[in-house]
């Protein structure tokens, strides 16, 4: 069948009902979709699916409950260590875990597709494993000379984490959960002459029976006591956490900003600026979209399609990627790549939408 495209994700969820409504206004057959759920309890059934010719993609398997909880019992198997069982919604817990179950699961997927020449892979498995790993993406990407925040390590604590405060001679830093997503976890943390601290983040402590838990919200948190900021870093230097420079980001209005750009087989096409009031700017914390090109001059916009392609050029073999820009007065940085950086409802390049595009992209 011409232009096949099959789809490891989750039927019921955005991405995929995106992806067929593109594919259907194209005039192209449904992507036949395989459930992660499904693939994980029977791989076979994606061999029988990638017999013939077609493009084969892989969406991200968070929108099931399920799956998670599949992949985090995995991780903590692999690991030795208890499964605390399903955990809450947006409790922060065991991430390392849940990740080493998302890594075994794709490198089994790859093994699985390696020996199939007629398939075209849209985002291979070891470089989304790559993206996933925040601070092993960060390093990648400084080595391959892209521009990014400086990294100062990993925390393993409170205490730890003001030594290294100390000996980078910095006051204003982030904190980022290795393997976390869509702000969770996150801390713009602040501290001054007079010992005053300040953590803004979207990770919440929640003070139950027995133990303070961490959990993500979308509304924002603002800590100014020692005491629960100490708590608040070690717990998440529990899920390895690391600290990396704090980069401004230029302002808007009341607000500042950055910018998505997604990458098609190298080339920067679509592109968003994410404008918010606090620290972090991604749109699902109700921040606003606005037109990047309309808040960039000249040279930062060229800086920014250039740093894109140097970052898009470090994992050649994913045709669509999500970077997350800082770009001003003539220089652009990398915060993040995101495998899965493409759902973006609405937003068009060349009149097209980021899956209509990406799949007339990769056809060529």
């Amino acid at each position: 069948m011409p232009g096949r495209l099959v789809l490891l994700g989750v039927a019921s969820g955005k991405r995929v009902r995106l992806s067929q409504q593109a594919r259907s206004q194209a005039g192209l057959p449904p992507a036949e979709v395989l459930e992660w759920r499904d693939w994980l309890a029977a791989p076979g059934k994606l061999g029988g699916m990638l017999a013939q010719s077609c493009v084969f993609k892989v969406e991200p398997p968070g929108d099931d409950p399920a799956v998670q909880a599949r992949l985090l019992a995995d991780g903590c198997l692999a690991e030795g260590i208890a499964n605390p069982g399903p955990l809450e919604h947006g409790e922060l817990a065991v991430s390392g875990a849940w990740f080493k179950g998302l890594e075994r699961a794709l490198l089994r997927l790859e093994q699985q597709v390696a020996n199939m020449p007629h398939v075209r892979v849209m985002n291979a498995p070891r470089e989304t494993i790559l993206m996933t790993d925040k601070l092993a993406c960060q390093h990648h990407l400084a080595k391959h000379k892209v521009a990014v925040p400086a990294v100062l390590g990993m925390v393993e604590g409170y205490d730890h984490f003001h030594s290294l405060l100390d000996q980078h001679g910095l006051d204003r830093v982030f904190i980022k959960t290795r393997y976390g997503s869509s702000a969770s976890g996150v801390v713009a943390y602040r501290r001054n002459r007079r010992g005053g601290e300040q953590a803004t983040t979207s990770a919440q402590l929640v003070h139950g029976t027995g133990a303070i838990r961490l959990y993500n919200s979308k509304r924002m948190s603002r800590y100014h006591l020692a005491a629960d900021i100490r708590t608040l870093v070690d717990l998440l230097a529990s899920q390895q956490a690391y600290a990396e420079g704090w980069l401004p980001k230029p302002r808007v209005g009341n607000g500042h900003y950055d910018i998505r750009v997604l990458t098609l087989g190298g080339q920067p096409a679509h592109r968003v600026a994410r404008i918010g009031t606090c620290m972090m700017t991604n749109l699902h914390l109700d921040n606003r979209r606005g037109a990047a090109d309309s808040l960039l001059d000249p040279a930062s916009q060229e800086a920014l399609e250039k740093v894109a392609r140097q970052a898009a050029q470090a994992f050649p073999a994913s045709h669509v990627i999500g970077l997350d820009v800082v770009a001003q007065r003539g220089q652009a940085h990398v915060l993040e790549a995101n495998a899965f950086g493409d759902l973006l409802p609405g937003l068009l390049w060349q009149e097209q939408d980021t899956y209509t595009a990406q799949w007339k992209s990769f056809r060529q």
